[in-house]
């Protein structure tokens, strides 16, 4: 249905996969270097009272209503797709018809999905920029 997506997923997730390994080790070479050139300059008194917790208690955040609303816009994509494709494609029963009618299925499918997954994740950006102004 749609196998046009599964290399670009299988592509990106390697190259991802990679450039996550080599940033991991060029991160912990540059915190090294930090650490050893801060090391040799400070001592404890400067830090007498500026070591604490971070206050995250006053920011939002909004990974749930992005998870949310992509689901949201995928679930409601694949539902379009399905009526696309029951309402405007014939019954074909030819072998040719056959092929042409499950392209049109994995278009429409994977066109709806895209589409309203988009429009999913820009919802979630509107709500976060409204609760934001409402927070300043």
């Amino acid at each position: 249905m749609m196998d046009f997506i599964l290399v670009p997923l299988v592509v990106g997730i390697v190259c991802a996969g990679i450039y996550g390994l080599f940033e991991l080790f060029a991160r912990r070479k540059e915190r090294m270097a930090i650490i050893e050139k801060i090391g040799d300059k400070l001592d404890a008194s400067a830090f007498e009272g500026k070591l604490g917790l971070p206050n995250y208690i006053s920011k939002l955040n909004f990974s749930g209503l992005k998870i949310g609303c992509l689901m949201a816009g995928i679930g409601l994509g694949l539902l379009v797709g399905f009526i696309i494709n029951m309402s405007l494609t014939p019954t074909l029963n030819s072998y040719d018809d056959h092929w042409l009618r499950n392209e049109m299925v994995g278009v429409a499918y994977g066109a709806s999905v895209l589409l309203f997954g988009g429009l999913g994740l820009l919802l979630a950006f509107i709500v976060e920029l409204n609760m934001a102004k409402k927070n300043k």
